[in-house]
């Protein structure tokens, strides 16, 4: 199996995604040069707020990376938010995105509502620390990169992408002990198995900085 196919990050990946979805309402604004009709998406992108609620692909890694570097050219001082409810993905699209986070100049305050899966949960675990949040109700799951399945005509290719699983394995456990309270060695035990975390869990584990209930009053936070 190809390694950027989304499939390829986790030994049991999440359900697919419903192809189809709610009707995305349109709404008019008021502005200083009369009205002006726009979808919540684009309102939200206005607010320096990045929504990623779909799987980890190249496309949508594309569309999130290029979102960040236009909020960093039009305010490289200014604070982004990336809300996430995401299954996971693709590794290729998650390093990609990962990278862009790191690289560039704004903070960014990640915030996870639904799920935040594998791929995803690197993500959320990768906003600038205190900035990490998670709702109530939210959920994180982490696991190993794996192949699934697939057939090679040669030993050596069988080889070529072992290797590149263990590599993978490698950079996702330095990834999130980086990024978390744990050690290489504890996260290494940690991914043997799907391990799914509540928001009081994710913020034990140090995935996230604070639990919240509303904009008004974290209901938990590191101590």
């Amino acid at each position: 199996m190809n390694l950027t196919d989304p499939r390829a990050f986790g030994s049991r990946p999440e359900p697919a995604m419903p192809s189809s979805r709610y009707v995305l309402p349109q709404f008019e604004e008021r502005t200083a040069y009369g009205f002006k009709r726009q979808d919540p998406y684009t309102k939200l992108f206005e607010d320096r707020i990045i929504f990623l609620g779909v799987q980890i692909d190249d496309a949508s890694a594309d569309d999130v990376m290029a979102q960040l570097l236009v909020l960093e050219s039009q305010d490289p001082d200014g604070l982004i938010t990336m809300y996430i409810n995401s299954p996971g993905g693709s590794f290729t699209a998650l390093t990609a995105i990962y990278d862009t986070m790191q690289y560039i100049a704004p903070q960014i305050q990640t915030v996870c509502l639904g799920q935040a899966a594998s791929a995803a949960a690197v993500l959320l675990a990768a906003g600038t620390p205190g900035k990490r949040l998670a709702l109530p109700n939210a959920r994180v799951l982490i696991h190993q990169p794996a192949l699934e399945g697939g057939t090679y005509a040669q030993a050596s290719d069988i080889e070529i992408q072992a290797n590149e699983v263990l590599r993978m394995r490698e950079w996702l456990e330095s990834t999130i002990a980086a990024h978390t309270s744990k050690s290489v060695d504890e996260v290494r035990a940690d991914i043997e198995r799907d391990k799914i975390l509540t928001a009081a869990g994710a913020l034990e584990y140090g995935i996230v900085d604070q639990v919240l209930e509303s904009r008004k009053k974290p209901v938990l936070t590191a101590s």
